[in-house]
């Protein structure tokens, strides 16, 4: 099984990330992240989706996506070749007691405090999923009382952008 991440473009239209995620559900294919945004042209959107699966279900699912009406192209975002994020927001109990501990993590990875009150504090966090996971992992010192995360982003390294797949 690999982890593969597909950057989708799709015409942005109503119903379209309905048929794009219904194409998985209805093959019995698990989405592990899915993210999905305009794009700098209004008329497309870029839907990010995370799969695993053998060469034979990957190949499967980007044949099946191509057949879409609303699908204008699938890059497969390859590691090293990609530039590939995910933000969390993670609110942890705090204290006068454990506020520095929480504030000197936050600068190790250089996350931001974008809420305090007296007794909980958000963090925002944006990096690689090692990243986001090693954060997670330290902070299991304090009380996290909520975590939301945002799916995997992410786009090709260099000069090809999405302008160039449209000129064509």
């Amino acid at each position: 099984m690999r982890r593969v991440v597909l950057s989708i473009l799709v015409d942005n239209t109503a119903g379209v990330l309905s048929r794009v995620s219904g194409l998985f559900s209805r093959r019995g294919y698990n989405i592990t992240s899915l993210t999905v945004g305009e794009t700098q042209d209004p008329s497309i959107s870029r839907i990010t989706v995370v799969v695993k699966g053998d060469n034979q279900i990957i190949d499967q699912i980007k044949k099946q996506l191509a057949k879409l009406e609303d699908v204008r192209e699938i890059f497969e975002l390859l590691p090293g070749e990609s530039v590939i994020r995910e933000l969390i927001l993670v609110k942890v109990e705090s204290n006068k007691d454990n506020r520095q501990s929480i504030i000197g993590l936050a600068d190790i990875f250089r996350a931001k405090i974008v809420d305090v009150s007296a007794d909980s504090m958000v963090i925002e966090l944006t990096g690689d999923e090692p990243k986001i996971n090693a954060f997670l992992k330290l902070l299991e010192d304090f009380t996290v009382t909520e975590l939301v995360r945002t799916g995997i982003t992410g786009l090709a390294r260099g000069a090809e952008d999405i302008i160039d797949y449209l000129a064509d």
